[in-house]
Order: structure tokens, then C-alpha cells, then sequence
């Protein structure tokens, strides 16, 4: 209560000017509360009318907050992951408004009231000019010098400030920080109101969803179809699609508000996506897919088709795609669009991997509700299959050598399981192929058809099937081309519909298994299983058959292997012989090395004595004539000795390589020029096989790769291995030319080439070849195709041990019979012993 003045202590006048100053004050009090009190009013009838449209309520703040207090201007932001988004400003003039939105989004840590703002703190702008130049530069434009910060709060964070600007510096009044602060409850008032709509949105929604899923028994379409109604309404789209994902291709599973245009490219061809889409980002492992701006994204301007469509005919301008998700592999998406660039809030980000997840429930609902109501029927049919199966396989056991009542009980259980009112069974025996089962048949038809052999043609089903060797099912023969009617069709009642299934013993037909029906009703896949696993079952009562025929030939086999034994033993001596052949190669080169090594000394030597002759006669009173001779003579019998040097030379090198050649052993272990070995086995070979054969012949060629270089090898099992090999070759293209006459031209090459850590050499004749029969067993000791006493059978498999058991290797053969054979070796680098 205010004091009286005693009017006993004071002038009159003064008493009145005092009341009367008390009463302006009391009148300006009322009059700044009738105004809040007005802004109140004028904001929530703002926010009552505009439930959906945040804007106005924006623009009322910064308008209303002006006034309140007689502020030069005012901004409303929004804050967002640390960025201010501006949201509402009273103009001063276009330039400077232009200016202030160019400047934001900005970071709030740019300016001296962040900190304040983020701990939910006023902060004051005394004075402009002391503050950084970019808003020191702003401030003057707009023309204010003072500016009071006011955070808007919720649940204690900020989520954005009211900035009220004077054109003078200096502080505002505490009355301005209060108007201020009760302009920012409208908007957490408006924020919550709007939140709790959201929720209850929200909620109602996601009811209704669940409604769906538990009522629709299975079907799928209008679970897919509310869900994206739902998502579309609530987050605010334009269009939508749900498509599921088959670990392969997406499949459009619903479809909402799609543009016509846009619509029908999508019916048009398969969904495609293209690297940098939605869909694909989503394979790729990102939990969502947002793009503010379609027309702004690498997709659109590099022209993925998908992207470009959805823009151009569709109209999108902003996406939001979250995947489906089963124990985190991708089987579908959710995406909506809207026809404006704009970003997505995170309640509606929420919302919708929230309808994702009630997706992938609907769908595996779908998926088990489907299972359990086919396993009562599997059950049923796996039981069936099992009694005919233990009963096929008893037959078996029980008749291991009676072929016929095997066959006849697979035939009937096959027709009778799988419903076929006839059924078949075709097995070869020598090259041709006899009926020998049936079930349902006329005896007129099986009497006229058991002498006949059915021909692998496609004019007959059980033909087809032995031709192709695959399973053949035909639902109507009355709409096959191929089909040719014929008697045996006739006295069978003319069926409509087969299956034939080929008996497969290393993948080649032995026989087929064919079931019929006099009615067009075609087999189902489990039958078509079922008459498979029957198949492979006759083709084990066959196989034992077959085994035990072969047995009581093997006996006679293992009679005529004694005399391969023996043919084996002969050929041990001859390696014995040739072994010791080698040895005597070795001392005859011995013997032969010293008088060899004075033959070159002293021919060398006399070389030089020719040389002191001729400068001895130089001194001597010899006629032109006689000088002339001795000149010639001496220069004659130099040259002469020159090339009894070279020779000789020539003659130690031989008895060099025959002292290698000859030793036994694997000689030195160290690195090796695989390119050099290589050519001087192709050197050795060729010589040694003209010494050994007068008029021999062939094209060597050498691709020899200079990067090879060295390898860590035991050179002299190497180059036994190389001359095994071309050795080998020369005999094959020998024989292949005594078979084709003068106009064949045999040839051998040698190729090398850098691995890496390996190297590889490829020795390829155009021989004879190898036929398919025996090259698994060319690596075999002992065994050889070449007539007795040219071969010890040896050769190739000392030269497997020394390439892949000595060096670590591996040693392959690529051959066509009649045209070529090639020879691959690999070597490590670095030896493995």
C-alpha cells in the first residue's frame, strides 16, 4: 500500500504532483498488462485456429513479442541438432531481410549467446558493435545496436529462442525480459498441445494396424494397404509404396496415391534400383533413407532410371525410406514422398520404422499361419512316401540278385502314390533300351511293345527322357509338337499326361521311369520328387546288379594282370640295363674329358706358337715369294687350330652334359634360370632324338617369358622332368606324322610364364594325343601306351614325384585325341623341401 504524504510536513503541490505521478504509474502498469493480456489472447486464439500450421503461431510470437516490448524487431528460431533454423522475423527492409535469411541455418556455437542459450539461459546483447564482424555486419543492416536472447524450452532443452532488437545500446528491463518469457510459454504450450495430438494420432493408428493384422488370416494386401494409408496421413505424404524383397528383386506389395504417370512406368518392367537409390542404400545396411531435395541427388543428375521416373512423371521432391527387417536382412521397404522439398521430423522417422516393424509381423504371420496349414498335408504325403520307400528298399535288400520284382514294386508304388493310372519302366541293357516293368497296362500293349526298343527321340516321352536325361513332364500331349501318336498310344488308351524321369548313373540315362494319366491333370512337384527318389532307388537295385555281374568278371581281369606283371618285370630289367648304360656313358665321359682337355690346352698353345713363328721369320733374309708362302701356311694352320679349339670346346661341353645327365641322384638344390633349363633341354632333345633317328623333323617354338627368372629347384630333376616331356612329345607327333602322310608338319613348343611366387612351363606337341579312357592313369607307375620294350611306363610318374612330391608342384595334362597334348607344370618359387 502506498504511504499518504502528511500534509502537514509538505507543500500542497508537491502532494499533488506525487499522486499524481503515482497514478501515471499504476495507469502504465495497467496498461502494459492489458497488452499482455491481449497478446495472450490474440496467440492461443492463433493457436486454436491452426492445429496443423505452426507458422502463423511463429509469426504472432515475433509480431506480438515486438510490441510488447516497443522493440525495433524481432526473430523466432528453431534449434536443431545444435543448428539455429529461423522460423519468424518482423521485416526492417528487404535487403537486410534477405540478408538475415541467407545467413541461417547457422551453428548456435557461431554466436556469443550459444552457450547461454543451450544451458537454457537469457543472454543480452548490450551493444552490437562489440560483437563478432559477420553479426556486427548484420546488425547494422537491420539496424539495431541492442538484442535480448530468450531461449524456448522443452521438458528443460532448448528447442529455440525469441530475439527482440532495440536501435539504441543497452540493456532491456527486466518488465521486457518478462513479456518475453510469457510470449515462449504460447509455444511450449502449442508444442505440447501439438505433441499430445501427435501421440494420440499415433496410437489410434497403430490400433487400427494391429486390427488389420490380427483379422486378415493371412492376407497380406490389406495389412500392406492400411499401413501406408496410416503412414502417409500421419507423416504428412504425398504417395507411398510398400515393396517386399525376395534376396533378389523387389516386388511392389502395395501402393498409395501413386501419380498415373508414374504408376503405370512402374507396371511397365521389373523394379530396378540403381546404385545411390532408396531401395539400394537400404540393401547396402543404412537403418533409413532420407532426401530433403530428389532433384538435388547424384541418382537424379547421373539419370538412374528409377530415380529420374519418381521425379519426373511421380513429381517427388522429398523421400523417406525405412527397410523391413528380418533378423537384420532387408525382405522389403516403406517409402513415402512428398511432391515439395522438405525434411521429415523424427517422430514421423519413428512412426514409420514403427509401421515397418508391424509389416515384417504381418508378414511372417502370413508365412507361419501358410506353413502350419501345409505341414497337416506334408505329414500326411512324407508318411506315405516313407511306408513306399522302407518297402521299395526291403524289396531290394530281400532280392539283391532278383532285378524283375525290384523293378515291378517300384513301378507300382510309384503309380500308386502319385495317383497314375499307368506307369513304366525302361532300362538299358547293351546300346539299346527295353521295357522291363510296368503297372496298369493292357496285356495287348505290353505283348506288343516287349521286343520293341524305344529310341532316345523326342517323338515318345520315355524317348525324350533317355535323350535329354532330364525330367520330362508333359501335361497334355494333345499340345506337344514334338508328340507322334502311334499304335502302341492307341492299345495304352490314349493318356494325356506323362512324366518321365530319367534312371542316371554318372549322370548319363540307364533307363527311365514314366508315369501316365488318361485325363489331362498334371503331376505335382512333390510327385515329381517322389517319382525321382524311386528312380534313383532303381537305379541302385540296377547298380547292385550290375556290381555283382562285374564281380565274376574281374576274376577273369585279375588272371590277365599276372602277364601285364610279368611284361612289368621285363621292363624293370631294361630300366636296370639302361641304368647301367648310364653309368658306362659315365666313364666312357671320364675317359674321354682329360685327352679331350689337351687336345684344347695344346691346340691352343700351338695357336700361339704360330704367332712367335711368324715374329721369328720376320728377322730372317727370306725372298718375297717364300714370305709370302710362310704367311699362308702359318695363317692356315692357325685357323685350323682355332677350330680345333672350337670344336674341342664344343666336344667338352657334350661330355659335360653327359657326365649330368648320368649321375645319379638330384644333384645340387639352389636357384635356377627356369628360362635357361628350359631351352637347353629343348637343345638336348632335339639333338639326342636326330642322333637317334636319321631324318627327324620338327618346328620347335619358344615363348619364353623374360620375367620368369630364377626358381629354387633341384635343376638336374628338372630337367630330367623337361626331357621326359618333349621326349614324349617328339614320339607322339613322330607317330601322328607316320599316320597322316607328308602333309602333316609336326610341331612342339615350350612356353615359361611369371606367377608371381610360382612359375609356370606348358610343353604342347600336336601328336597323337591322349585318349579320355587313360589319361587319368598316364601319372600311374608302369603304365605306358607304348609298344613293349620302347617304354618303361616310369617316365611320367618319376616326373609327377619329382614335380609335386619333391618341389612342391603341380603337373597337369590337357589333351584332345587325334589333334594335341599340353603338358602344365607349376613350380614354387621357393622350394617346399
Amino acid at each position: 500500500m502506498t504511504a499518504i504524504p502528511d500534509k502537514t510536513a509538505a507543500d500542497p503541490q508537491q502532494i499533488i504532483a506525487e499522486l499524481e505521478r503515482k497514478l501515471d504509474e499504476r495507469t502504465s502498469e495497467r496498461d502494459e498488462a492489458l497488452e499482455r493480456q491481449t497478446a495472450t489472447a490474440g496467440i492461443l486464439q492463433i493457436i486454436a485456429s491452426s492445429p496443423s500450421d505452426v507458422q502463423p503461431v511463429f509469426d504472432a510470437i515475433a509480431e506480438r513479442s515486438k510490441r510488447l516490448v516497443n522493440a525495433l524487431s524481432t526473430t523466432v528460431f528453431g534449434i536443431v541438432d545444435g543448428m539455429m533454423h529461423l522460423t519468424a522475423f518482423t521485416p526492417t527492409n528487404p535487403e537486410a531481410d534477405a540478408t538475415l535469411r541467407a545467413t541461417f541455418p547457422a551453428p548456435l556455437s557461431k554466436f556469443s549467446w550459444g552457450e547461454s542459450i543451450r544451458r537454457g539461459e537469457i543472454y543480452r546483447v548490450a551493444d552490437s558493435e562489440s560483437e563478432p564482424e559477420g553479426l556486427r555486419d548484420l546488425a547494422r543492416q537491420r539496424g539495431w545496436r541492442s538484442c535480448l536472447c530468450v531461449p524456448l524450452l522443452r521438458d528443460g532443452k532448448p528447442i529455440g529462442m525469441i530475439g527482440p532488437t532495440r536501435a539504441k545500446p543497452g540493456p532491456f528491463a527486466d518488465q521486457a525480459v518478462i513479456a518475453i518469457q510469457n510470449a515462449r510459454l504460447f509455444n511450449e504450450v502449442q508444442a505440447k498441445t501439438r505433441d499430445l495430438t501427435e501421440s494420440l494420432q499415433q496410437q489410434t493408428a497403430t490400433a487400427e494396424v494391429l486390427s488389420v493384422i490380427s483379422g486378415s488370416f493371412g492376407d497380406l494386401v490389406p495389412v500392406f494397404n492400411a499401413m501406408l494409408g496410416k503412414a502417409m496421413d500421419l507423416c504428412g505424404a504425398d504417395f507411398g509404396v510398400l515393396n517386399t524383397f525376395d534376396g533378389e528383386l523387389f516386388h511392389t506389395a502395395a501402393t498409395r496415391g501413386l501419380p498415373p504417370a508414374y504408376d503405370e512406368y512402374r507396371r511397365s518392367q521389373p523394379l530396378e534400383y540403381g546404385p545411390g537409390t532408396a531401395p539400394a542404400r537400404l540393401l547396402q545396411g543404412e537403418p533409413i533413407v532420407e532426401i530433403p531435395d530428389l532433384r538435388e541427388s547424384d541418382a537424379y543428375r547421373r539419370g538412374e532410371p528409377n530415380r529420374r521416373a519418381l521425379v519426373d512423371l511421380g513429381g517427388a521432391r522429398s523421400i523417406l525410406a525405412v527397410p523391413l527387417l528380418k533378423n537384420d536382412q532387408v525382405v522389403g521397404n516403406v517409402m513415402i514422398f512428398r511432391q515439395e522439398p522438405a525434411r521429415f521430423s523424427e517422430k514421423q522417422i519413428s512412426l514409420l520404422k514403427q509401421f515397418a516393424a508391424q509389416a515384417v509381423i504381418a508378414i511372417e504371420n502370413t508365412r507361419l499361419l501358410r506353413e502350419l496349414r501345409a505341414s497337416t498335408e506334408d505329414l500326411r504325403e512324407s508318411l506315405q512316401q516313407q511306408t513306399a520307400t522302407a518297402d521299395v528298399l526291403k524289396v531290394i535288400s530281400r532280392s539283391a540278385f532278383d532285378l524283375q520284382t525290384v523293378l515291378d514294386t517300384l513301378v507300382e508304388s510309384a503309380a500308386r502314390l502319385c495317383e497314375a493310372d499307368m506307369a513304366a519302366i525302361t532300362r538299358q541293357k547293351g546300346d539299346e533300351y527295353f521295357r522291363a516293368g510296368s503297372y496298369g497296362f493292357t496285356p495287348e500293349f505290353m505283348d506288343y511293345v516287349k521286343d520293341i526298343p524305344v529310341k532316345p527321340e523326342r517323338a515318345t516321352i520315355t524317348g525324350r527322357t533317355l535323350l535329354e536325361g532330364t525330367v520330362i513332364h508333359v501335361p497334355d500331349v494333345l499340345a506337344d509338337p514334338d508328340y507322334t501318336f502311334s499304335e502302341a498310344q492307341k492299345l495304352s488308351g490314349n493318356p494325356r499326361t506323362f512324366l518321365g524321369v530319367p534312371l542316371l548313373r554318372e549322370g548319363n540315362p540307364v533307363g527311365a521311369l514314366v508315369l501316365l494319366r488318361r485325363t489331362m491333370r498334371p503331376f505335382t512337384d512333390k510327385q515329381v520328387e517322389l517319382v525321382t527318389t524311386f528312380a534313383d532307388q532303381a537305379v541302385i537295385a540296377i547298380e547292385n546288379v550290375r556290381l555283382f555281374d562285374e564281380v565274376q568278371t574281374r576274376t577273369k581281369e585279375l588272371a590277365a594282370s599276372l602277364d601285364d606283371l610279368r611284361t612289368a618285370q621285363d621292363r624293370l630289367v631294361q630300366t636296370e640295363k639302361l641304368a647301367s648304360l648310364g653309368q658306362l656313358t659315365a666313364g666312357i665321359a671320364h675317359e674321354i674329358k682329360n685327352p679331350l682337355n689337351f687336345v684344347n690346352n695344346f691346340s691352343a698353345l700351338s695357336a700361339e706358337l704360330t704367332d712367335e713363328l711368324n715374329d721369328v721369320l720376320k728377322s730372317a733374309a727370306l725372298t718375297d715369294k717364300i714370305r709370302a708362302e710362310v704367311d699362308e701356311l702359318t695363317k692356315m694352320l692357325k685357323d685350323n687350330l682355332e677350330k680345333v679349339v672350337q670344336h674341342g670346346k664344343r666336344a667338352d661341353s657334350i661330355v659335360k652334359n653327359m657326365l649330368q645327365h648320368s649321375r645319379e641322384g638330384s644333384g645340387e638344390h639352389r636357384p635356377a634360370d627356369i628360362n635357361a633349363i628350359v631351352d637347353e633341354s629343348l637343345n638336348l632333345a632335339y639333338h639326342g632324338a636326330r642322333a637317334e633317328k636319321a631324318g627327324f623333323s620338327i618346328a620347335l617354338q619358344r615363348d619364353l617369358d623374360p620375367s620368369v627368372g630364377m626358381a629354387d629347384v633341384y635343376p638336374q630333376e628338372i630337367t630330367r622332368v623337361m626331357l621326359n616331356l618333349i621326349s614324349n612329345g617328339f614320339y607322339a607327333t613322330t607317330k601322328r606324322k607316320v599316320e597322316a602322310g607328308d602333309g602333316f608338319e609336326p610341331m612342339l613348343s615350350a612356353t615359361t610364364k611369371n606367377l608371381g611366387d610360382k612359375v609356370e612351363i606348358r610343353i604342347r606337341d600336336n601328336g597323337t594325343g591322349i585318349p579320355e579312357e587313360i589319361k587319368e592313369k598316364i601319372f600311374n607307375p608302369f603304365f605306358t601306351t607304348k609298344p613293349s620294350g620302347e617304354g618303361t611306363g616310369l617316365g611320367l610318374s618319376m616326373s609327377h614325384d619329382i614335380i609335386v612330391k619333391q618341389h612342391g608342384g603341380s603337373i597337369d595334362v590337357e589333351t584332345e585325341p587325334g589333334l594335341f597334348t599340353e603338358f602344365k607344370v607349376v613350380l614354387p618359387r621357393t622350394s617346399q623341401s
